[in-house]
């Protein structure tokens, strides 16, 4: 059969030459994939090796060697750079930055990449010589405010003409809308995904060596800046990021994550515990353990990775993918994070419900510098809504782990995430958030309005139906309850003293500080000096960093308000009845 087709093909060698590859054309036939003669095939050979050379596939061939003159290349690609020309003398980079607690650790870690190649950090766009923005793709909202910025900052370009400012857009949104950015802000010079910025001391240095675009938006399957040290944004905050995992594998069909940071990765345990041994030699009283999947942690180096056990998760819920098996769980690392230093507090989001089994309660039951507070994202209440997101989970599974949560964790607050609007979404189904909301009081919530992101498997199968103004009616209906639920939490601590972390000073008074207890609120309480420790007679101002027992006296839905009474440590604190302690110290 194949012999019918080549043979008559053959005989025209001038349209075999253009068509087919000589040797693999050998092959066939040698593989005799036809019957025929022998002579025939050795007439065919024959031709074949005889058939035309190289020189005759080559454009204008008939041109000697002293009259060919090479084109100039030289604008249109960039001159080859060695890694000694990434490196810069003082050049000033401005960081602006949006979006999740992810972006703001990632700012660190480009910091740390460009401080190293010789760059310095700036506080005003007006100075900088490059501006970068670190960007997010979640919803609409965020991207119509980074279009407006790019704007203003091609209007600073455009003025500073001589110094040659270069814009960068970093982050989600550069890997969802790598194409639009260039096509429509023509001032933008570079372009990195969420896993190509060490590569950004020689995307900028291309530009500077040619004046085009440089863009790298490739995702990998093993990036967690393991090996990058980040520097932080703010070296005089007491609390500090570290990221344990990056991207995620849930595929929920409303979210644009897996498609912007890719797929799950873990870095190494050893990696994380030096960061967190380096941020607590600097001062860092509270650790916030990053991720966008944060307890799906698995790190697959360690030498649990050879018994295989598969991930637990918690009762009721499931994966749209198999069992991951091996490596060390985020109950382990939680574990060993907080044994670093039991006077540094361990906090960790985002996390997802179905990975809360009992071992990852447990650890946080039993270390006392892990904080008692949970996020939980349901994002709905109707099990219809759930299925069409790709949770993994229902309401009366959601509500089970909730109840277990609180009878292993009896002192736990709760927060979570609610989308409202999503696809098809009816008022009935709607109804069950909000029932939801109300059987489960929260005391921080996340809510949004569905925003239809391209790329998503909600794009693909589903329309956007809902109206926006009945997005936005039922967004105020949410908050309602919210603020309700919140309140009876708050109004509850009311008379507790708690140990709170003090952070700063409060915006809305120089003569007020905050800080958060375990609970994460924000609890204000009074600037002055306070006893040393518990009955002491020495007296010590209030500083950021310190812990401080503090009698709560009033509240709201967002914040409370509280007495200081003295200084205490995370491990000596031990929560008193305030009708114990009432009266007995004051602030001076």
């Amino acid at each position: 059969m194949y012999c019918r087709k080549i043979l008559p093909i053959a005989r025209n060698l001038d349209h075999l030459s253009k068509t087919f590859n000589y040797s693999k054309v050998l092959t066939v036939i040698d593989r005799s994939f036809c019957d025929a003669s022998e002579p025939k095939i050795q007439s065919l050979k024959s031709k074949l090796q005889d058939g035309p050379t190289l020189k005759d596939f080559i454009a204008n061939n008939h041109i000697s060697e002293s009259e060919f003159v090479p084109e100039d290349l030289s604008a249109q690609y960039s001159p080859y750079l060695k890694s000694s020309d990434w490196t810069v003398n003082r050049r000033k980079v401005f960081f602006d930055v949006y979006g999740c607690q992810m972006n703001v650790s990632d700012t660190e870690i480009v910091w740390s990449v460009l401080r190293s190649a010789g760059y310095e950090k700036c506080e005003s766009e007006h100075e900088a010589d490059v501006i970068l923005l670190v960007t997010c793709a979640i919803r609409e909202n965020p991207e119509q405010k980074i279009w407006k910025r790019l704007h203003y900052f091609h209007s600073i370009k455009r003025r500073k003409k001589k110094n040659k400012v270069k814009i960068g857009v970093l982050g989600c949104m550069a890997e969802r809308l790598k194409h639009q950015i260039l096509e429509k802000e023509k001032a933008v010079d570079v372009i990195a995904g969420p896993d190509s910025y060490k590569d950004l001391p020689r995307l900028l240095a291309s530009t500077y060596s040619n004046s085009q675009s440089a863009v790298n938006v490739l995702l990998s399957l093993d990036e967690t800046y393991a090996d990058v040290m980040p520097v932080r944004l703010n070296e005089d905050s007491i609390s500090a990021f570290v990221s344990i995992m990056r991207g995620c594998d849930n595929m929920c069909t409303y979210c644009i994550v897996p498609f912007t940071r890719g797929r799950e990765r873990s870095r190494p345990v050893e990696s994380i515990k030096e960061e967190v041994k380096h941020l607590v030699g600097q001062g860092v009283k509270e650790i916030i353990l990053l991720g966008q999947n944060v307890n799906s942690y698995r790190d697959a180096t360690t030498e649990s990775h050879f018994f295989p056990s598969e991930t637990k998760l918690a009762s009721g819920f499931k994966t749209v993918y198999k069992p991951k098996k091996g490596g060390m769980r985020f109950a382990e690392l939680l574990d060993q994070v907080s044994q670093i230093d039991p006077e540094v507090r361990i906090r960790f989001t985002s996390p997802h419900p179905k990975d809360f089994p009992d071992e990852v309660l447990d650890v946080i039951k039993s270390r006392r510098n892990i904080c008692k507070n949970l996020h939980l994202p349901a994002q709905s209440g109707n099990n219809e809504i759930l299925e069409r997101m790709r949770r993994g989970y229902t309401r009366e599974a959601y509500l089970e782990l909730i109840q277990h949560v609180k009878e292993t964790i009896p002192s736990v607050s709760l927060s979570s995430d609610f989308i409202c609007g999503f696809c098809g979404e009816t008022e009935e189904q709607f109804q069950d958030t909000l029932t939801l909301m109300e059987t489960v009081p929260y005391s921080v919530a996340f809510m949004f309005a569905y925003s239809m992101r391209e790329k998503t498997t909600a794009h693909r199968r589903y329309k956007d139906d809902v109206p926006e103004d009945v997005k936005k009616e039922r967004i105020a209906r949410m908050n309602v309850v919210y603020r309700k639920g919140a309140s009876r939490i708050h109004k509850a601590y009311e008379g507790d003293i708690q140990l709170v972390l003090v952070e700063g000073v409060s915006k809305r008074s120089e003569h007020d500080f905050y800080g958060r207890n375990d609970f994460n609120t924000k609890v204000i309480i009074p600037s002055g000096s306070i006893p040393a420790s518990r009955g002491s007679s020495e007296s010590q101002p209030i500083n950021p960093g310190d812990y401080v027992a503090v009698l709560i006296t009033e509240s709201n839905s967002q914040v409370l308000k509280g007495l200081p009474l003295f200084h205490s440590t995370l491990t000596n604190f031990d929560p008193i009845q305030a009708d114990n302690f009432k009266g007995s110290c004051v602030a001076a």
